[in-house]
């Protein structure tokens, strides 16, 4: 049989939560209830006490606060916040700068306080493309970029309306003014890194002039290149600058090559001079000394000297050649007889080729032999013409 099948024990329905004659609860009847515990919370009375515990249009007094207690936590609630590390916050009251707070769980009015949180540690970074002339008067196009952090947040919320839009123009002037003042050459090349430098001093004075809050960190020039209209014509020059450099390069090895072997020549050639001298002196010293003990040898016995004088003169000279010139005596004819002939008749050992030289005692041999030949010769003559 189910629960609330009438006909139980006592044809009262079964009701399973106990209720047993009781229905379910009236809502009304419990709204009552809580407003009446309510008012006597708040010293009011029960909704039978009468009219004390009502506001103005009806509603409880009670409740009234009650929803103003829950506002005042929601609107204190809304005014926590946390700064991390990397952020300055920075406070407006009714528009007006109050304060910069630090990082950590902070606490503002909201609705009266604006907090403006600003990141101090990212490295922001901007980037510009210019046209522009260099300082003879040529047209290069640059790409720069500028990565920067902001230093002073205050002044960088407060200071100037459109931070990022004045380090723009304080770029573009600072870049324009160094390229201005460099040659077009020195842009495209090994310039661009000086460049970078001088647009980080400068640009960063302009900022600080400005009071934007923001530190330079960085300029890097990332491109500079004629424009599109002459870009073919710059490539020519390019290419010839490319060639001459590479001739002044294959120049400069030939001369590496040649030069030093040049160098030892030439420092032989004067090696050799120096000898040269040195021997030409020391033998005109020498000469100069034997004249000298000469001269005195002379000064003692001068006959005896001329006589030794001629003959070491006529034994150079016939030491040197392969023929004796003989006067002889009586005679009035001077004889020439070739030597090397008469040695090879002769079958002396001694060499008889041509150009060899005979020493002192064979021409002294030879000499003797020829003298004695020609005077038994002369002796036979004049005995054929004493037998006439």
């Amino acid at each position: 049989m189910a629960w609330n099948e009438p006909g139980g024990g006592n044809n009262k329905p079964k009701d399973p939560w106990g209720g047993g004659e009781q229905g379910p609860p009236d809502l009304d009847e419990a709204l009552k209830k809580l407003q009446q515990k309510l008012g006597g919370l708040f010293g009011g009375r029960g909704s039978g006490g009468g009219k004390p515990g009502r506001g103005r249009g009806g509603i409880p007094a009670g409740l009234v606060l009650v929803l103003a207690l829950v506002a005042v936590v929601v609107w204190a609630l809304m005014g926590l916040y946390q700064v991390d590390q990397q952020e300055r916050a920075v406070v407006l009251r009714f528009g007006k700068y109050q304060q910069t707070v630090m990082p950590g769980l902070q606490w503002n009015p909201p609705l009266i306080d604006e907090v403006i949180k600003v990141n101090t540690t990212r490295v922001r970074a901007a980037t510009f493309r210019e046209i522009m002339l260099t300082q003879d008067e040529n047209i290069v196009e640059v790409r720069m970029s500028v990565q920067y952090v902001i230093d002073d947040p205050t002044s960088f919320v407060l200071r100037v309306r459109d931070p990022e839009s004045s380090l723009h123009n304080a770029s573009q002037s600072a870049l324009r003014h160094v390229v201005g003042d460099t040659s077009m050459n020195m842009v495209l090349t090994e310039g661009r890194a000086r460049i970078g430098v001088e647009v980080t001093e400068r640009l960063q004075r302009y900022i600080n002039m400005y009071e934007t809050g923001i530190r330079v960190v960085k300029v890097n020039i990332d491109e500079s290149k004629p424009p599109t209209q002459v870009q073919a014509a710059f490539d020519d020059v390019i290419k010839a600058r490319e060639d001459e450099e590479r001739l002044k390069n294959e120049a400069q090895a030939y001369a590496n090559g040649i030069v030093p072997e040049s160098r030892g020549r030439a420092q032989r050639v004067i090696e050799e001079a120096s000898a040269y001298r040195e021997q030409v002196v020391a033998e005109a010293e020498g000469e100069a000394e034997r004249f000298s003990r000469l001269l005195k040898e002379y000064a003692k016995s001068p006959e005896v000297t001329r006589e030794r004088l001629y003959l070491d003169a006529v034994q150079r000279v016939f030491s040197n050649t392969n023929k004796v010139m003989v006067d002889v005596e009586g005679g009035n004819n001077i004889m020439y007889l070739p030597l090397d002939k008469m040695v090879e008749k002769s079958g002396s050992s001694m060499p008889a080729s041509r150009g060899s030289r005979l020493d002192t005692s064979s021409i002294r041999d030879l000499t003797n032999a020829v003298t004695e030949q020609l005077r038994l010769d002369a002796a036979a003559a004049n005995s054929r013409r004493g037998g006439r």
